[in-house]
């Protein structure tokens, strides 16, 4: 049996202008000037030409819309842009990522004399190595998919040759299926010496007793001194073992740049914040769609009042688009403005140990902007320091209480953790419970379990395998 009814539903629904504001303010500096260049391309009321200087008597080749008076055909909204800097095209300040790990090989792949059908099973190869380098996926895997995939009929001794091949690329240690023969691949391109060849020994006969720590099976068993083992340690620290992770692979151009959205300078004792790379032409309607304007504010005429239209059209658009990129202006320095003010002392002099612990709320609360509004803000954006370059995520941390009662930020929690690991003895490192006793002493009120995870947040082994000679 069918039943019909009334639902009242209360849905808020966005303006254009909100809709344009949300997506400007995710966007970097540098992806914000592109979406700029591409409104002006795509809207041709908009022009970022200066007007040239004319005598009194000659007409101007533009006309600014302030021009203009509100009636029903015509919006009226401000179009000039005040955030114009002095310096509109500064040196950028950039970081710059490596060429890309898998157009690397395949580049020094191109330089082998192979077959087609070896060029594909070596490609392929390539294509199957995870982010840092080795290969984790089985032999029978990548003949099957070999198979399926690439119509490529191979077997086992195929695919290891030519895995062979990409073993002998830089960087050294490429194509490894495990850690030790990642090890071994690179410690056979140094230079044969008594250390290298007990280094080669312990990776190949004594690898477990290594990686677990027990120096002193490997003495007993290969006839060595405690100064011959620590030499050929030595020998092995000094490899990569994650040889994929020298080259980005995350990046498809090979000199991206990364352009800080603010500017923080500390100046006779206060701390000035800035937009300077913000710069946004100022925004005019050429000559003729004034025109078009003109002549349909009072005429009849049906194409006129077509064209009209479609000027309005545009003008709603640039008035949106031009009024969003404002608001994001706005909505950027006033959230910058209230990190730098809740970080005060730690943007004074860059001191961890002065970085309070600050979630999205805070901020959201200082500036009166919804939390969804700050992540945005944060996602993706730098800024520029007289300390270095920082994501704006650095900044934010939760924290726990010290002994006196204040709240520390976790970040500075794991830099003391960081030093009592870093100071301890090696020959006894540190077990989490004396570590919490150290913390303690330093002011710390660190549970058990919680220097546990932030070791292993920090990448900090547990003691044993921390243990030196």
């Amino acid at each position: 049996m069918l039943k019909q009814g009334l639902e009242l539903k209360q849905t808020q629904k966005l303006s254009p202008l909100q809709i344009q504001t949300i997506k400007l303010i995710e966007l970097p500096i540098q992806e914000l000037e592109q979406r700029i260049r591409k409104e002006m391309e795509e809207n041709p009321v908009l022009d970022e030409d200066q007007p040239k200087e004319k005598e009194e008597d000659e007409a101007p080749r533009e006309v600014s819309l302030s021009e203009y008076k509100e009636d029903d055909a015509i919006p009226s909204y401000r179009l000039r842009s005040d955030n114009y800097s002095k310096d509109e095209r500064p040196q950028y300040n950039t970081f710059s990522v490596k060429e890309s790990f898998t157009q690397s090989l395949q580049e020094q792949l191109g330089y082998r004399n192979l077959s087609d059908r070896q060029f594909t099973v070596a490609s392929f190869l390539i294509g199957s190595l995870d982010d840092d380098g080795y290969l984790r996926r089985s032999i029978d895997g990548i003949v099957d998919d070999l198979s399926f995939r690439a119509n490529v009929e191979t077997d086992e001794q195929e695919v290891l040759d030519m895995l062979k091949i990409i073993q002998d690329f830089e960087p050294a240690g490429v194509g490894a299926r495990d850690l030790r023969e990642c090890l071994l691949l690179q410690i056979k391109h140094c230079k044969r010496t008594p250390e290298v060849d007990n280094a080669v020994r312990i990776l190949t006969n004594y690898f477990n007793e290594f990686t677990n720590k027990h120096f002193h099976k490997i003495m007993t068993r290969m006839g060595l001194s405690e100064e011959e083992l620590k030499a050929a340690m030595a020998k092995i620290l000094k490899l990569n073992p994650a040889p994929g992770g020298q080259i980005d692979d995350s990046y498809t151009d090979q000199a991206q740049q990364i352009v800080p959205d603010f500017l923080l300078e500390y100046k006779e004792g206060e701390l000035k914040l800035s937009m300077p790379r913000f710069s946004i032409p100022e925004l005019r309607v050429n000559r003729k769609y004034a025109d078009i304007l003109l002549e349909a504010a009072n005429s009849s005429e049906r194409e006129k009042k077509e064209a009209a239209a479609f000027v309005k059209k545009k003008l709603d658009s640039a008035k949106w688009f031009v009024e969003a990129v404002k608001q994001r202006h706005n909505t950027l320095s006033n959230t910058m403005q209230a990190i730098v003010d809740y970080q005060h002392d730690y943007f004074i002099d860059g001191d961890e140990t002065h970085l309070k612990p600050m979630v999205l709320k805070d901020i959201a609360e200082k500036t009166g902007f919804d939390i969804s509004t700050i992540s945005r803000v944060v996602n993706s954006k730098y800024i520029e320091t007289h300390f270095g370059i920082y994501s704006l995520k650095y900044f934010f941390s939760e924290g726990l209480e010290n002994q006196d009662g204040e709240e520390v930020s976790t970040r500075e929690l794991k830099k003391a953790l960081l030093e009592c690991v870093e100071t301890e003895d090696k020959r006894k490192p540190l077990t989490d419970d004396e570590l919490v006793d150290r913390m303690t002493g330093k002011g710390y009120k660190v549970a058990r379990r919680t220097i546990a995870k932030y070791r292993d947040q920090l990448g900090i082994p547990k003691a044993r395998l921390r243990k030196e000679l």
